[in-house]
């Protein structure tokens, strides 16, 4: 991923998967415990809470497909590595 410095030159940002892979279990328990929790508004007969509820897991779970995309393009992605210093230079006597 590139990003903008403050002089509008585009630098190298990277952004390893494990903080995603990290946090996914955690997230994953929070949708369980959201799905225990409609069933029970539901049989409580609370329907202001269903809706709240489910609003909640709509976005745990569009977030886990988020966390899932990005553990996945991580693994499939290469470092394509930097150009060592002779290279440069040859290319640039070159011109």
């Amino acid at each position: 991923m590139f990003w903008r410095t403050r002089t509008n030159r585009f630098t190298w940002c990277y952004h390893p998967a494990s903080p995603y892979a990290a946090e996914r279990p955690r997230l994953v328990e929070i949708r369980d415990n959201l799905i225990d929790r409609i069933a029970e508004a539901k049989r409580e007969g609370l329907i202001g809470e269903v809706e709240g509820l489910e609003t909640s897991l709509a976005g745990a779970e569009e977030k886990l497909a988020q966390m899932d995309l990005a553990i996945a393009r991580a693994a499939t992605t290469g470092d394509l590595g930097m150009p060592g210093f002779t290279q440069i230079a040859a290319r640039a006597s070159d011109t």
